[in-house]
Parts: C-alpha cells; structure tokens; sequence
C-alpha cells in the first residue's frame, strides 16, 4: 500500500488521514457508550475523552464541541436507519409489501441497535435536529431519494394516494417512531414483533388510493 490507506472505492489517505479517521471512530464510538450507559447528563467531554482514550485537543480538532460531537454521531447512525429502510425496498414489487419492508426494518433497527436508537429518538437528538433543521433534512433527503422515486412511481401507478411527499412520509413513519419512542422508553405495553405484524396494514390504509 507504500504508506497509503484506500476506503470505500476513494482516494488513498495517507497515514495522517487514516490515524485521523480512526481517532475520531474511537471518539463515536465511545460517546454512543457513555450515552448509553449515563444518558443526556452523563454525556460529557470529560467522560468521553476517559471513556475513548482520546485527548480533548483531538475532540475539538475533529468535532468542534460537545455538540458537534452528538451531532456527527446522530448522523452517523441515521444514516445507517434510513440506509437499511431504502435496502428494505429493494425487493419490494408492491407498494404495500414496500411499506411493510420499511416498518420492519425501522423496527429490526431499534431492536438490534438499542443504544443508538434510545440517543435517535432522544430529547437531545430532538434539539439537535431543530438546530440544525437544513443540514439534517438535506442529509435524509439524499438518503430516502430512492424511496422517494419508489413512492412516487407507485402514485403514478395509481396504487398510492396523490400526497405531497411530507405527508406520506409522516403518515408512514409517524406510527412506527411512536412505537419505537414508547418501547425504548422502559413501558412494557408495547411488543415490537406485533407492531411489525400489525402497523404495516394499518399504515397502508392510510395512504393507499381509493378503489378507481
């Protein structure tokens, strides 16, 4: 490799870019673990430079702040939600075996990666997104525009109701979060095997076309 580091098809980094890159992976990572294991208000520069082995310098050269550091981490892990929801799609023929693909895989996300989706769906992340509304929003955009195409081929098809793209999504995702919200929340009354039977119907009522 004569010193050089080549990732995911781009250009070799050098050894500099490399040691940069896992720095701040060790740095991700570690936070994920001190949010999980103390919440919001253990969530501090002091436990996760401790926690990751990291300097503080190394954490604001890569981050910026404390908040730049959730920020990223956040990022990461949605892009990791929305990337296994657009693969869901992928061998989904119909609009509504799409949507049933898409409840299950947000729910198969929130089962197998509980910590990082009690910090998505966090009061924290919640600010986080408002703040930085734009940037968040461009960032799912590029993610979902697959599912978006897939969506709008299917209202085209005539199988989807003629909705603004906002909408849909709301009406598909808005159940599934609040399940996610309440069984990651600690309450016992929720059972995600049979949200994952049951929501997928549900959801496609309400934005399935009217019979023509």
């Amino acid at each position: 490799m004569n010193g050089y580091h080549t990732v995911r098809g781009h250009l070799p980094m050098s050894p500099k870019q490399h040691r940069g890159e896992v720095t701040a992976d060790l740095l991700l990572d570690a936070a994920l673990r001190v949010y999980a294991a103390s919440g919001e208000q253990g969530f501090t520069v002091s436990a996760i430079t401790k926690e990751s082995g990291v300097s503080l310098g190394s954490l604001y050269h890569h981050f910026g702040s404390l908040d730049g550091l959730f920020a990223a981490l956040a990022q990461r892990w949605l892009s990791r939600l929305l990337g296994d929801m657009v693969t869901a799609l992928q061998g989904s023929r119909t609009a509504r075996t799409g949507i049933r693909a898409v409840v299950r895989a947000y729910l198969a996300f929130v089962r197998e990666h509980r910590d990082a989706a009690l910090l998505l769906h966090s009061p924290m992340a919640d600010r986080s997104a408002m703040a930085q509304g734009k940037e968040l929003r461009d960032a799912q955009e590029a993610r979902l525009s697959p599912f978006a195409v897939w969506m709008t081929t299917h209202i085209e098809s005539g199988e989807v109701a003629p909705l603004p793209p906002a909408l849909i999504e709301s009406l598909v995702l808005g159940p599934v979060v609040a399940v996610a919200r309440r069984w990651l929340s600690g309450i016992d009354d929720v059972d995600l095997d049979e949200a994952a039977r049951v929501l997928p119907d549900r959801i496609w009522r309400s934005v399935s076309a009217e019979p023509r």
